[in-house]
């Protein structure tokens, strides 16, 4: 009898990797954003309940009872709904401060439910992105804001496969008023030093990035090491570092925020510096980064 031991080719096994490397690649940011949505609907279960006790209390003449309910939640803002509602009091994500909410919620915060007889329940809301430290909006696109500018339908932009919008070129620059035209009050662009780079091509959005640092590069100086935030044009963030560098233009001189890089292998390699971790959230990379802060005290801020 004649027995076939004839298994799978090589091609064949690599076929299969990489169709589940697909399927892992698709599967753990939905799992990851469903995880968040359930931490989010904990935290609300929780501080219905605070709103409950506190009610119940105001309702028997009692005004100064305070509950504080640690959040599970690890991202900042909300994830699962565009308008929130505790206890016939709704708010929308869009809205900001009011007399009966504030702040918002974010990894490692609190929920302080208490009690005005003017204005009635009030909840304040803190965690990464709201505290005195970082007031900044966490919510924020830096792609969005380049794509509002209207930057990217200009030939010189849209025609060049590696250019380079430093915040610190705005004496001369006709692109950067146009970015900081559309910034938000609470942008992180508003601080710092950044710069958006990449390939201007329609078709090539993924080979942009955003690189940002919260130093004044003018006042860091040339040849100096400093700690980067990244977005990548496929919506990715990573922590990293470069060395700042001498630009001219005329008889104006400034520091940027690297030295020239050249098409999307040399910013690739800025990423490489960094921590090797990827971040699927502009505030989860932004803690890291504050982490990273402290080994640069030395430099002026």
């Amino acid at each position: 009898m004649k027995i076939n031991r004839k298994g799978f080719t090589l091609a064949e096994l690599l076929i299969v990797v990489a169709i589940i490397a697909v399927l892992v690649a698709v599967a753990i940011p939905i799992f990851g954003s469903q995880l968040e949505k359930s931490r989010e609907a904990a935290d609300l279960a929780n501080v219905r309940a605070a709103y409950a006790e506190v009610l119940t209390e105001a309702n028997m003449g009692i005004y100064n009872k305070e509950v504080i309910v640690n959040l599970k939640q690890k991202q900042y803002d909300w994830q699962s709904a565009d308008v929130i509602t505790i206890g016939g009091i709704s708010h929308s994500v869009k809205e900001g401060d009011t007399d009966n909410w504030i702040g918002k919620p974010g990894a490692g915060g609190t929920c302080k439910v208490s009690f005005d007889q003017k204005t009635g329940t009030k909840f304040v809301w803190s965690g990464d992105g709201t505290s005195a430290s970082n007031s900044y909006d966490m919510s924020e696109d830096f792609f969005d804001v380049l794509e509002k500018s209207g930057c990217l339908k200009d030939e010189k932009i849209s025609s060049n496969n590696d250019f380079e919008i430093d915040s610190k070129a705005a004496e001369f620059s006709t692109f950067v008023p146009k970015i900081e035209k559309v910034l938000g009050e609470q942008s992180l662009l508003k601080n710092g030093t950044w710069a958006f780079l990449g390939n201007g091509n329609s078709d090539k959005a993924s080979e942009r990035y955003l690189f940002w640092t919260s130093f004044d590069t003018n006042k860091v100086g040339v040849g100096k090491k400093i700690p980067i935030l990244i977005q990548r044009g496929d919506g990715k963030y990573y922590v990293s570092k470069s060395l700042t560098a001498e630009r001219k233009k005329g008889n104006v001189t400034y520091v940027a925020i690297s030295d020239h890089l050249f098409n999307k292998w040399g910013y690739e390699r800025v990423i490489k510096a960094g921590d090797g971790k990827v971040y699927n959230s502009l505030s989860e990379a932004y803690a890291a980064y504050e982490k990273v802060l402290e080994g640069y005290k030395d430099l002026p801020q």
